[in-house]
């Protein structure tokens, strides 16, 4: 069973630009953290980050091949299809999707939520189906065969932009595992988005000197500093995904329109 884990990243996030090559310590970007965390997963056999044909995309491309990692490039709005793609030149069976703005991904809820998917017969294993984590720590498994599927039936722009959507869909029955965490901390973010965010996992690098930097170890400092919370307090959940939503009823209007 290969399992790749396929990042995706790019320059191009509204509401913080160039988020992904912005520095989280003297020497590291976000990417390098984000790349760094994975590598101690003991579950993945391969990872390949899948950026934009974008020219502004250039710099993650060369920054990423510098450290002789693999890199593919691919559509900057359909996002499904730079899966697939992505995932099918490199003869991927099983697919572990991350995103770049979850620079402290802990490897062992990687591994965890990799484990279930490998033991049991599911299509799609995650820890977001039903939040109990906190944002910045999203981890989602499926096959190239489901991921195909996606690809092909998928038309909504939140399942073209969001990989998943169209998987998680109980319409599609899927056969679906949510892994909960053993209490609801889902209010914690350490995910970036906003300028806010950014400070707070800086702040919480300069503090934590151990790697790979893990949930209980943030949960630590959170305890012993609990003003850090305030940090990005006001920061909504899934902006992205609520965004896109929208997106899907200007699109639904204009083909019924259509018809």
């Amino acid at each position: 069973m290969l399992i790749g884990c396929i990042i995706q990243a790019r320059m191009g996030s509204s509401r913080l630009p160039g988020k992904v090559m912005m520095y989280l310590d003297e020497n590291n970007f976000l990417i390098d953290y984000v790349l760094n965390q994975l590598s101690y997963s003991k579950l993945i056999d391969k990872t390949i980050v899948a950026t934009t044909k974008l020219k502004e995309d250039n710099l993650i491309v060369n920054h990423v091949r510098k450290h002789s990692l693999e890199v593919f490039c691919g559509s900057s709005d359909d996002v499904l299809d730079r899966y697939y793609r992505c995932a099918e030149k490199n003869n991927l069976e099983h697919i572990v999707r991350i995103t770049a703005d979850n620079p402290l991904i802990d490897p062992r809820i990687v591994d965890t939520v990799v484990e279930k998917y490998k033991t049991g017969n599911y299509d799609y294993v995650s820890n977001t189906l039903v939040r109990t984590y906190p944002y910045g720590t999203e981890v989602e498994v499926f096959s190239m065969k489901v991921l195909e599927q996606a690809w092909n039936d998928a038309t909504l722009p939140s399942e073209r932009e969001h990989v998943t959507p169209y998987i998680k869909n109980p319409k599609n029955n899927f056969k679906v595992l949510n892994i909960k965490y053993k209490e609801n901390i889902s209010n914690l973010r350490w995910t970036i988005d906003r300028i806010d965010d950014l400070e707070l996992v800086r702040n919480m690098i300069k503090q934590i000197h151990i790697r790979p930097i893990t949930l209980n170890e943030i949960l630590g400092l959170i305890k012993k500093n609990p003003d850090l919370k305030k940090i990005n307090e006001n920061n909504a959940g899934d902006e992205g995904f609520v965004k896109s939503l929208k997106e899907d009823q200007k699109y639904l209007k204009m083909k019924n329109h259509e018809e």
